[in-house]
């Protein structure tokens, strides 16, 4: 196929012949560019006038998009002369603070590992099950077992909702079957929570880590996730509901729940900023709050 020159993009991909395209579209574009690797950490950008011609906008919306991208810490020496450069640390800013809102799949492993990186690891959790957060352990439990990793002590407090509260979520869409959806979240969360327990327990015979993991019960659903690491960042996240179907003793029931793997998770660093000092302080103040009052002794039994 031949390509008419004058339609022909920076990257060899057609033109955009959208005629209502936005600065954030273009924003949008670029970022997956770089977020795939098709746009390297310390590359040269196109021009402006090549990216205005590429997709179609006037140049103030090319500049208005890399400023947008400057802002989320991906591209560097963005102005109206030379062009910008993908930023050489992409790691960081595509997943620590200040870093675009991504799944918790994706953006809570890197922070969790990060956190391990300091002799005294700080890590406070309100979730639903903790599935995320173990998940997100793998990456800083192998590096500590690859040697790359060397704390010196972890302390480690999660809350999950109570076995005794009748759930908001997950609930069946027919309320008469609650009881075994709800033992099926029970035993859920308890798996989880030994796994959790046992994973960061195991550290003080293989490297001699003092370890400290302690859990405690919530008399409500939380509506959000919330990750606090070393006083220093707070990690948030929703809990959106939807309808599904999964197979419990052999049966599939409709249910509404949340997948917590997929929230989008914001980040806050107590060093970005007024607004994000307050969030990760008011954030710790809330959790210790919930801690010392309404909590009460959680044991991960059925």
């Amino acid at each position: 196929m031949v390509v008419d020159p004058k339609h022909a993009s920076v990257n060899g991909r057609e033109r955009s012949q959208r005629s209502h395209t936005s600065h954030r579209d273009v924003a949008d574009e670029l970022r997956s560019r770089i977020r795939s690797g098709e746009l390297r950490p310390g590359q040269r950008m196109p021009t402006q006038a090549r990216l205005a011609d590429e997709f179609g906008v006037e140049r103030g919306a090319v500049r208005q998009a890399l400023r947008i991208l400057q802002s989320e810490r991906l591209l560097t020496n963005v102005s109206k002369g030379s062009p910008a450069t993908v930023a050489p640390d992409l790691g960081r800013a595509l997943t620590g603070p200040g870093a675009p809102p991504q799944p918790t799949m994706v953006a809570l492993a890197p922070r969790i590992a990060a956190a391990f990186a300091t002799p005294h690891v700080e890590i406070d959790a309100l979730c639903l099950t903790s599935v995320s957060f173990n998940l997100a352990l793998g990456e800083p439990l192998r590096q500590i077992h690859a040697g790359q990793l060397k704390p010196a002590k972890i302390d480690v407090r999660v809350l999950l909702p109570s076995r005794d509260i009748d759930l908001a979520f997950p609930a069946p869409v027919d309320a008469s079957v609650n009881g075994r959806l709800q033992r099926h979240w029970l035993a859920h969360r308890n798996a989880q929570g030994h796994v959790l327990r046992h994973n960061l327990l195991a550290l003080r015979a293989t490297h001699g880590i003092d370890v400290q993991v302690t859990f405690r019960a919530l008399p409500f659903t939380p509506p959000v996730k919330l990750y606090l690491l070393n006083n220093t960042e707070a990690l948030f996240a929703y809990y959106t509901l939807s309808r599904r179907e999964e197979q419990i003793d052999h049966e599939f029931l409709e249910m509404y729940d949340a997948e917590g793997t997929q929230s989008m998770l914001f980040a806050f660093d107590q060093g970005a900023g007024l607004r994000d000092t307050t969030f990760v302080e008011q954030s710790h103040l809330w959790f210790n709050a919930l801690w010392e009052t309404i909590s009460s002794e959680l044991t991960l039994t059925n």
